[in-house]
């Protein structure tokens, strides 16, 4: 899907923001499949598993894992390292467009993936060099440095550098951000009961077929489900959404009919 969504921009450039979008939603979709990787659902063997998602996904699941099952052990509890994404919300609508622009400009990205650099500067002792810290921080980045150096090199070479910015590195630093907040807003906020009954751990989020293209790829808004039975595969999870809405314990879980209406209820706050 990337690589049919950069070949579209660079035959019809007229395309290009429809790329952006796509390329943005399947970046989120390669997090979601480090994801399953994490809970070693990606491949039966846990070696090819590990292989496969930290050097085709995302080269983050070694610190990811033993974070991502402190969330499932201690969902929406004080102990939950992703409390605090679910936590401020209800907000007001004023809010939520001023986090919508920091996305879409690119701030987000920035504070993310660059913003340890000044903070390990501001950090560092008086008098002690930056040269040391500096070079510190970017042996965290090398792979990231390195692999979008190698693409942004090879498209360059097929004159097509212009691609790799306009077509890759915009997407990850505009839509992805975007994206990965409203996955992030849909999976939790405003959930009531989270912390005592597992059918409410999280909410599932019916998806539209634009929403699954543009913002909710691999299935990702099943999360509820996920949270149920975190060892099912993500292409499962609707089957088992089936089976489980079939029972009536299921009869008090938080299930929205679109990203619309979650919105709409993480932003009711006056």
């Amino acid at each position: 899907m990337i690589a049919l969504a950069i070949a579209m921009g660079v035959l019809w450039p007229v395309t290009i923001p429809l790329a952006v979008l796509i390329v943005g939603a399947r970046q989120l979709g390669l997090f979601i499949l480090m994801h399953d990787a994490a809970h070693a659902v990606l491949h039966r063997n846990r070696r090819v598993n590990d292989w496969v998602g930290e050097w085709l996904c995302s080269p983050t699941i070694t610190a990811y894992r033993p974070y991502h099952l402190q969330h499932h052990r201690f969902v929406q509890q004080t102990e939950d390292p992703d409390l605090v994404l679910s936590a401020p919300f209800p907000i007001t609508r004023a809010s939520l467009w001023r986090k919508v622009a920091r996305d879409l400009t690119g701030q987000t990205f920035w504070k993310q993936r660059f913003g340890h650099y000044g903070e390990a500067l501001r950090a560092r002792p008086a008098g002690t060099p930056w040269a040391p810290v500096l070079r510190a921080e970017l042996r965290k980045d090398r792979r990231f440095l390195i692999a979008n150096g190698l693409g942004l090199a090879a498209f360059s070479v097929a004159g097509l550098g212009w691609a790799w910015v306009l077509m890759w590195l915009l997407p990850m630093a505009t839509w992805f951000p975007l994206v990965t907040r409203l996955r992030n807003i849909a999976e939790h906020a405003c959930v009531e009961g989270s912390d005592a009954d597992p059918f409410r751990a999280a909410r599932t989020t019916r998806a539209a077929w634009w929403e699954r293209a543009f913002i909710a790829p691999y299935w990702v808004n099943f999360h509820a489900e996920h949270h149920l039975f975190m060892h099912v595969p993500c292409w499962k999870l609707p089957a088992l959404h089936r089976a489980v809405r079939a029972r009536p314990q299921a009869a008090g879980m938080e299930v929205a009919p679109g990203y619309v209406e979650v919105l709409k209820t993480a932003t009711c706050r006056p």
